[in-house]
């Protein structure tokens, strides 16, 4: 798969639908991250003109909130549960065969651009864990091997 690709006149488009006020950084944030996947270094420059603020303060605002990222995602995204009841009940070993059968760590993109793997602090369905989110999907009592097997029917 080729990497998303948005225009200059994509990101015009999405700004012709909000106020040109600072008030509308997140929404216009939120349509670009709809439309592309992440916020590109491109969308920020063409913010920051529109809105008349700082690139610095975009950085700001994408990086503190979890739901914006700076790297294109991959085609399935995985998120591991890392909360309490999925720790006890053997996240870590989820995450690790996760980790090695991508060859990428949490945060990262494998190379292909097919997945994305992710942590999460705890999606409240502790009642099914150890979980897993592939797509929004919701995979509850998950193990190791079922993890692998998921992955591999996914490809």
């Amino acid at each position: 798969m080729a990497i998303r690709e948005i225009t200059k006149q994509d990101i015009r488009g999405i700004l012709k639908e909000h106020e040109q006020h600072r008030d509308s950084l997140i929404p216009i944030l939120q349509g670009i991250q709809k439309k592309l996947g992440y916020i590109s270094e491109e969308a920020v420059e063409v913010i920051s003109s529109h809105l008349n603020i700082s690139e610095n303060d975009i950085y700001g605002v994408v990086t503190f909130y979890t739901q914006f990222r700076f790297t294109c995602p991959g085609d399935h995204i995985l998120k591991v549960c890392q909360g309490t009841a999925c720790h006890v009940r053997g996240c870590k070993r989820i995450m690790n065969e996760a980790t090695k059968y991508l060859g990428i760590s949490p945060g990262e993109t494998t190379s292909d651009y097919k997945f994305s793997l992710d942590s999460v602090a705890c999606f409240g369905s502790c009642a099914l864990s150890p979980v897993v989110v592939i797509d929004n999907t919701v995979h509850g009592r998950m193990s190791a091997q079922k993890i692998k097997r998921l992955l591999k029917a996914i490809e």
